[in-house]
């Protein structure tokens, strides 16, 4: 079959692609076979379509992203308080959205559903209403985060997990398969479980993200008063400051826990030994 070019924007379009004449096309883009492309949305150069994914209204897609079969971004919130106010979907640069990921647009007008630069959406997933996701963050196959969940950057969700509605995932956080996540995960933590408990510190994550390893070290330290001392989150978050050097990965965690209004996942209660 014969794709259609345009020499202007350098466009492969498909000639069964089905592209509004309201939406804003970069250059070097490649839609494919019976793609939708709707109203007032804006396609970044050297972006890809592929065959049969639909681009709703109101969506920003950054340049160099793949959008793989299937793919629906953009819809309706599926959200009862949804009345069709205007609201919409922004994707950063060089972000890929695998086959039939599901990405809702936001409940609430001018509201926004947020994913950053250099993620990887593996298939199946689904980004729900009003969710912020940050930069090179990983959801695994058909990992499902509900409405107004947070996941900070660099944070890597295994497959199968489910994250219940306004929970924050904390950056370069690992979580493991299948879990469910029902309160906040803090950065640099790995967690597992059905609910999710804290299983230690992401320290693979943190070595690669080139975090040294005094600030490691620091980490260390914090993971071990907040989860191994007894101590309630605030008492916890006013020792670290008071003990623990100053880091900018410190910081980071202190200020989580302080905003951390769903509760944070805790360590799994030791099983208790037979008589």
């Amino acid at each position: 079959m014969q794709s259609f070019f345009s020499k202007a924007k350098r466009l492969k379009i498909h000639k069964t692609a089905v592209i509004s004449s309201r939406c804003q096309l970069g250059s070097n883009i490649e839609v494919g076979p019976y793609a939708v492309i709707s109203d007032n949305t804006i396609i970044g150069s050297n972006t890809v379509i592929g065959a049969h994914a639909v681009i709703g209204q109101s969506t920003a897609i950054g340049e160099s992203c793949q959008i793989y079969p299937y793919a629906s971004v953009g819809s309706n919130p599926q959200d009862k308080k949804y009345c069709g106010e205007e609201s919409y979907v922004t994707i950063g640069d060089h972000t890929q959205i695998r086959e039939f990921v599901t990405i809702n647009r936001a409940t609430g007008e001018g509201e926004e559903t947020r994913i950053g630069s250099d993620c990887l959406l593996l298939a199946y997933s689904h980004v729900a209403h009003n969710c912020v996701v940050g930069n090179e963050v990983v959801l695994s196959n058909a990992v499902m985060l509900a409405g107004h969940v947070q996941v900070e950057g660099g944070a890597i969700i295994g497959g199968l997990t489910g994250v219940h509605q306004f929970v924050k995932i904390g950056r370069k956080s690992m979580i493991g398969g299948a879990s469910k996540v029902v309160q906040d995960v803090p950065p640099y933590i790995t967690a597992a479980g059905n609910p999710a408990y804290a299983a230690g510190l992401n320290l693979i994550g943190m070595l690669r993200a080139g975090i040294d390893e005094n600030s490691r070290q620091t980490i260390k330290k914090a993971y071990k008063i907040l989860y191994l001392s007894g101590l309630g989150l605030e008492q916890a978050v006013i020792v670290m400051r008071q003990q623990l050097p100053k880091c900018d990965e410190l910081e980071q965690f202190m200020n989580f826990l302080k905003q951390a209004d769903r509760g944070i996942c805790r360590v799994k209660a030791k099983a208790k030994r037979s008589c």
